[in-house]
């Protein structure tokens, strides 16, 4: 304390004995034991109001002592239980968390950790994922500040993120390895991995990569087999040894069916094999038919035709068919476009059945096109046409953005060819071509796009398109780019997409590992989002008599819900909107696949590749005493003691004001209790 403060506190001291002296011994005439006490209160009293007015600092030395961090990382997966280490692992914690001189030393934290970590308070080996490497790096990051010795408690089975073993460990942090589970290697036959495309389309085949591994030193046979409800699709022999221990196949399998197509993966086991889990796979794809049917309808014979059908049919996943108008029975019902080649009067009728059915369509014109047919069925179009036939040349609108497609040389092709006259559009269009004449630029477009409400067509003013196909093959050896140009045209008007208020983004299938989540999008009735929609979701899967409920909740934009323990099966659900009342079902499959049973045993050459690169050293169960011991004796872990020096002022002492209050409040009933007031 200062002397200033001192001086100011005898003073104060001096101040208050002064005033109840002359208060009570001078200007009173009480005398005896009453006015000893009156004395005291008041000096008492006045004293202490001076003393937290003058407010003198304290000085106080406080001494802290930091333990270093001691990060017990327990993995809480399902291959834990399924090597049968639970109990092992919970005494391992146990250990640490209760053994007094490591708890004087060390501040234990226990984190659990599968693919993320985990709040729980203690293990479930719940998790179906692995991840290592993440918890390791999050334990880094964490506790980058401080120093701290990282107990990884785990089997060493990593099925998700980086590979742990080139993990490297902060200046701050040790790494100490505790493996549990049998190391034993045992000869074992496992699907290593199995790779598959989620789609394939409908009656063609599709490639499925498989690696299969050995270990084991002795040559064996087996087989392996995919196989369809019960019946098998692919088989093939396969010889292992200690040379030979891994094998990828590619196996070709036709989709026949639409939908979700589960299939099973297997390789026959060995006689003596401890593992067999790991030695099947279920995986499965979503079978869509993206076929195009194309109708090409036209009124005269002429070999854009077949070129059309030529260049639309260079995408297996498109069929053109070539009809004439006076033919009958057109079902447009089977086609997503249709090609206008050349109307005449004969097309009217056709032109009312497209709309009827609400097609998107392309017109071609030439030099035998009926204008006052196209007229009568398309209003905003018209042409003042002549005898005389006119050339037209390409030129690229660069402007154009309706779609992507590529240049491919429009401005080097051939001249269309069609009759003279003005052309008059009375609607907003989008041209992709404008027309160019003797070597000009002229406003009226060569290929154009319109769009009306939900409904796209195309018009192109010109005939013996055939040329453009012929000019790309000479220049490219190809017919490639001319066919993509004509596959964009037909893949743009084909895909029609009808706005809906309700739209759920899902898979038709998951694997049991993953997460099965949804999201959607609710929107008003002029179609902009709505975040104040109420969406709930309804599960079901009658086998399985599972009925779950839940609501989805805005993420920025968008609207989720996620569901993380459903069992294999095939599942139904509605999703509702309650104020509106607009619903949307659909039906997804749940494949059964568990990664974390595909061990047979722990990973000891992983861990101990960690440790050594970490300039440590792998633990067993049964060594816990000496990891003890290590932790104890380096003096990396030392306790830090920090001495500071504190100065606190005196009015914070809230106890003194309440000294005061309690001196004034004895003094007040001590004189009525004698009477004085």
């Amino acid at each position: 304390m200062e002397i200033l403060n001192i001086i100011y506190i005898t003073l104060a001291a001096c101040v208050a004995l002064g005033f109840s002296y002359f208060q009570y011994y001078v200007k009173s005439k009480r005398s005896g034991n009453q006015r000893l006490i009156l004395f005291i209160l008041r000096a008492l009293s006045v004293f202490t109001l001076l003393f937290l007015l003058i407010n003198p600092k304290i000085k106080s030395v406080v001494i802290e002592r930091e333990k270093p961090d001691l990060v017990l990382a327990l993995d809480n997966t399902e291959s834990i239980a399924h090597l049968h280490q639970e109990n092992n692992l919970k005494e391992i914690a146990s250990f640490f968390n209760k053994d007094e001189e490591i708890n004087e030393r060390f501040n234990v934290q226990n984190i659990y950790f599968g693919s993320e970590i985990s709040t729980e308070d203690s293990a479930n080996f719940g998790a179906k994922q692995t991840d290592i490497f993440k918890v390791l790096d999050d334990i880094k990051s964490s506790f980058k500040k401080n120093q701290n010795a990282t107990i990884l408690i785990t089997d060493g089975n990593q099925t998700l993120g980086r590979d742990f073993q080139y993990f490297n460990a902060s200046k701050n942090q040790k790494i100490f390895p505790i493996i549990i589970g049998d190391t034993t290697k045992f000869p074992d036959l496992s699907i290593a991995k199995l790779n598959v495309n989620r789609y394939a389309f409908l009656d063609n085949k599709f490639p499925v990569e498989i690696f299969i591994n050995y270990s084991g030193s002795k040559n064996v046979a087996s087989r392996f087999l995919i196989s369809k409800g019960g019946n098998t699709v692919f088989s093939k022999e396969l010889n292992f040894s200690a040379e030979n221990r891994s094998v990828r196949l590619e196996a070709n399998l036709q989709a026949v069916q639409l939908g979700p197509q589960t299939y099973s993966a297997a390789i026959l086991p060995m006689e003596d094999e401890k593992n067999t889990i790991n030695n099947k796979n279920d995986f499965a794809v979503d079978v869509i038919d993206e076929r195009t049917s194309v109708l090409i309808l036209s009124s005269i014979a002429h070999p854009d035709l077949g070129m059309l059908k030529k260049s639309i049919e260079a995408n297996k996943q498109r069929k053109a068919t070539i009809k004439y108008a006076n033919e009958n029975n057109i079902n447009f019902n089977e086609y997503q476009l249709v090609i206008f080649y050349q109307p005449n009067n004969n097309f009217n009728e056709w032109f009312e059945a497209i709309n009827a059915v609400n097609l998107n369509y392309v017109v071609i014109t030439g030099t035998q096109t009926n204008w006052n047919a196209i007229h009568k069925s398309i209003p905003y179009l018209s042409k003042n046409t002549s005898n005389e036939k006119q050339d037209f040349y390409a030129a690229i609108n660069p402007s154009f953005n309706q779609f992507q497609f590529e240049d491919i040389g429009f401005s080097d092709f051939p001249p269309l060819q069609a009759t003279f006259g003005d052309l008059k559009i009375n609607t907003d269009f989008d041209a992709l071509l404008y027309q160019k004449i003797e070597g000009v630029n002229i406003e009226e477009p060569l290929l154009m796009m319109v769009k009306n409400n939900d409904r796209s067509s195309v018009y192109l003013f010109g005939e013996n398109i055939w040329r453009w196909r012929t000019k790309v093959f000479i220049d490219h050896q190809s017919f490639e780019k001319f066919d993509n140009f004509i596959g964009a045209l037909v893949q743009n008007l084909s895909s029609k997409k009808k706005k809906e208020r309700l739209t759920i983004d899902y898979k038709s299938f998951y694997y049991s590992n993953e997460i099965v989540k949804f999201n959607a999008q609710f929107f008003d009735e002029n179609y902009q989002f709505d975040p104040n929609a109420n969406l709930q979701i309804e599960l079901e899967n009658d086998h399985r008599n599972t009925d779950l409920n839940s609501r989805f909740l805005l993420r920025n934009n968008f609207y989720e819900v996620s569901f993380n323990t459903l069992q294999p099966g095939d599942y139904n659900f509605t999703v509702t909107e309650d104020d509106s009342e607009i619903k949307k079902s659909g039906k997804f499959s749940v494949i059964s696949f568990n990664v974390e049973e595909q061990f047979s045993s722990a990973n000891f050459s992983k861990l101990n590749s960690l440790a050594l690169k970490n300039d440590s050293q792998v633990y067993f169960p049964n060594q816990l005493q000496d990891l003890k011991k290590q932790l104890l004796k380096d003096s990396r872990f030392s306790i830090i003691i920090e001495e500071s020096t504190k100065f606190r002022p005196i009015i914070d002492w809230y106890v003194l004001l309440f000294v005061l209050i309690g001196l004034l409040t004895g003094e007040w009933f001590y004189r009525k209790y004698k009477g004085l007031i």
